[in-house]
């Protein structure tokens, strides 16, 4: 392909797009530009492979920190792992895409984004997205796009598209929208309370950009030539099928009927209506049509049976208004909620249950040395919370090998950690690094919310003192044609045969969180705010039976929570505290037993589980970066004898020293004829000389001066 540039233009800003440049054996390709930030998109396709039954789609976003003109660190110095990020970044540009690739395709496609050039005005994630779907395009693949995506940010009262890094920062909103010529596909956002109202208008402002962007596909396929691929399905030989559908279509109609509130009864009984079918495949001859296509299509079976269950759940909830355990649209499970579960040498728990799904999360008070570091492209240096996310197998009943956290967990963890973040209390206010784990120990749909709900549980348990507490509910939809049905708390079957899985998260102010994904081309902004304004109530229900269980965060710790202790010094004298090779703070610790941890401000954060240990270190810290005066007064005790005077510790890790002439008004002949080792004494500073050495004395020290002395040494 020849070299092709386009630039579009939208709100003050424009982005570039180059294709033919580039990446020339990738099956599609573009480098898609805004201001210094670049990211090259390349998407391909190879042949399927054989027994796949599924889309193999992968998408991976990477980042090279040459993008920002940085060396990777670690002993290799190269890019390693994916940081958390480029994890949420491949997950966000792979929610909007997958829907749009046609169910019956097969082929290995994988679509690649990587980050080449980024300044700190231009995030790149959301380029990615629309590149993503260029590069696709491109590529003739079969595709029910363009697609497109753009971050909303509010800045003061306006909606910003594309916002700044230090736009989002500073705003209360961080909204990414995706959406096709059908509609919005998918949501993803952060928010700081924000009503219900100015989320939904936030979203239509975005996928008015969105259509922009779309057009502009549009426009380079038409002047590049390229058409937009239409592939049949492949042919289907329904024999099979339909002897399957012929035998479990009743079945499976009143199994559903039924109404069963008890999923694992009701999973019983559909495994034995797939096993007598799978017994009368046995009992045919070997040479009968139906056996022999079974053997050439072993997952026939379940994907069939999977189609009937799916057609039957969605006709019942669209004719009767009914769900599959026989609750109301609009109803939510049964929840209870207690804290406290744990020992106390965890520093906070609290289990949420809503029906079959239970979550544990547990919370972690950690010093500001326990920040988590960032190696990668954003802007921001660490991370002060931490949420966690695991998904065990016998959450779900099943046995399967125990691996690190995958895409899944990760997006999990970070939804719970984004909806939370806005009411955690200022760092000035509560210096602790704060880390929840949410374990998940069963699960029937929703566990992400019940993350949310179970975390804000232990959050208050552990004493942390957030604003106010958050809750989160889960909604689906069923779409039959014209007929559109909205589920509120959704359960694992609901998410699996249904259209849409809407995450909404808040306080009783405003929504904190957001994340929609579905399995439609799009649907209209009205769909979307029906479905936004109908889990507030859900919301808020949940949020009554979590604050049965603690109504406000508790006022004392844990017995075994650090206890933090903060000064603010003078960032000259940090080196001064840390000492050769680290030798002060060293033994600043051995001696305390408290950690301490000194940012580049000259905040010092001092932590010990013994406060009095917090103390000490506090007082030995403050004593030496205190700026002395000369005549200042202070009671010291004398730590040395050397032949020409004495070294007194007048201040915590401060020491000074009296000459022999300084000793008394009189001529003295022996240091240890006045002072002795360990002798308390009252002494004045003479003199500060010009290498910071501190020279004390005895004389001139008035009464009223020497038991103020006195009494500042027994205050501290």
């Amino acid at each position: 392909m020849k070299e092709f540039e386009k630039s579009i233009s939208f709100d003050g800003r424009d982005i570039r797009l180059k294709v033919g440049l580039l990446a020339p054996q990738a099956g599609g390709t573009v480098l898609i530009e805004s201001e210094d930030t670049a990211v090259l998109v390349t998407a391909t396709r190879a042949a399927g492979r054989e027994g796949i039954d599924f889309l193999p789609l992968l998408v991976d976003y990477e980042e090279r920190l040459y993008a920002a003109g940085r060396i990777p660190g670690g002993f290799l110095r190269r890019e390693g792992r994916p940081p958390e990020r480029a994890t949420l970044t491949s997950r966000l540009i792979d929610r909007p895409l997958r829907p749009l690739f046609p169910s019956w395709l097969r082929d290995d496609i994988q679509v690649v984004a990587t980050t080449m050039s980024m300044d700190d005005r231009v995030p790149p994630d959301v380029l990615a997205v629309t590149g993503a779907s260029i590069a696709v395009l491109l590529a003739k693949l079969p595709f029910n796009g363009p697609m497109a995506a753009v971050r909303v940010g509010l800045v003061g009262d306006d909606f910003v598209i594309n916002p700044t890094f230090s736009e989002i920062e500073s705003g209360d909103l961080d909204l990414v929208v995706a959406g096709t010529p059908e509609g919005v596909i998918m949501v993803e956002a952060g928010a700081n309370q924000l009503p219900e109202q100015d989320i939904i208008e936030a979203i239509d402002f975005g996928y008015e950009a969105v259509r922009d962007l779309i057009q502009a596909q549009l426009d380079l396929l038409k002047e590049l030539g390229i058409e937009q691929v239409k592939e049949a399905p492949p042919e289907v030989d329904l024999t099979l099928e339909n002897f399957i559908k012929e035998r479990v279509t009743q079945p499976v109609k009143e199994v559903l009927g039924r109404f069963e509130k008890d999923k694992p009864v009701r999973d019983a009984a559909l495994d034995e209506i797939k096993a007598t079918v799978v017994a009368a495949i046995a009992e045919l001859p070997d040479e009968d049509p139906v056996k022999l296509a079974s053997a050439k299509a072993p997952k026939a079976l379940s994907n069939t049976f999977k189609e009937v269950t799916k057609t039957l759940m969605r006709r019942q909830v669209i004719e009767d208004s009914i769900r599959v355990d026989g609750r109301k649209l609009d109803e939510v499970r049964p929840i209870s909620c207690r804290v406290g579960v744990l020992p106390p040498r965890v520093h906070g728990s609290g289990l949420f249950n809503r029906g079959l799904t239970q979550v544990l999360s547990v919370v972690t008070l950690g010093t500001p040395g326990d920040a988590q570091e960032m190696d990668d492209l954003h802007p921001d240096e660490k991370k002060r919370y931490l949420h966690h996310y695991n998904f065990p197998p016998y959450s779900v009943g099943e046995t399967r090998p125990m691996r690190t956290p995958g895409r899944r967990e990760v997006g999990h963890g970070a939804l719970a950690e984004r909806a939370l973040i806005p009411v955690l209390p200022k760092k000035e206010d509560f210096p602790y690094v704060l880390r929840v784990v949410s374990e998940v120990l069963s699960s029937n749909g929703s566990t992400s919310m019940g993350s949310v709900s179970g975390s804000t549980l232990a959050l208050m348990d552990a004493g942390v003192p957030i604003t106010k507490p958050v809750s989160g509910a889960a909604m689906g939809l069923i779409k039959e044609g014209d007929e559109i049905r909205i589920l509120t708390d959704i359960q694992g079957i609901e998410d699996f045969l249904g259209d849409m899985d809407f995450k909404v998260a808040g306080t009783d102010t405003g929504i904190t969180a957001l994340q929609l994904d579905m399995k439609l081309n799009g649907l209209p902004l009205a769909i979307i705010a029906q479905a936004i304004n109908e889990a507030k109530p859900a919301r808020l229900h949940i949020l009554s039976k979590m604050l049965e269980a603690i109504n406000q965060p508790r006022t004392e710790m844990s017995l075994f929570a650090p206890r933090l202790l903060t000064i603010k010094i003078d960032p000259e004298m940090i080196g001064m505290i840390i000492g050769p090779g680290g030798k002060t703070i060293k033994g600043i610790t051995e001696e305390t037993g408290a950690k301490i941890d000194i940012e580049d401000t000259g905040v010092v954060t001092i932590s010990s589980i013994d406060g009095e240990s917090a103390k000490k270190a506090r007082s030995i810290i403050q004593g030496m970066t205190r700026k002395l005066n000369q005549g200042d007064v202070y009671i010291g005790k004398v730590t040395r004898v050397i032949p020409i005077g004495a070294f007194v510790e007048f201040l915590p890790g401060k020491e000074g020293m009296i000459h022999i002439s300084q000793l008394a008004d009189y001529r003295v002949g022996k240091v240890e004829d006045e002072v002795n080792l360990g002798d308390e004494v009252i002494v004045k500073v003479r003199e500060i000389d010009n290498r910071g050495r501190v020279n004390l004395t005895r004389l001139g020290i008035h009464p009223d001066e020497a038991a103020a002395a006195r009494e500042a040494a027994a205050v501290v």
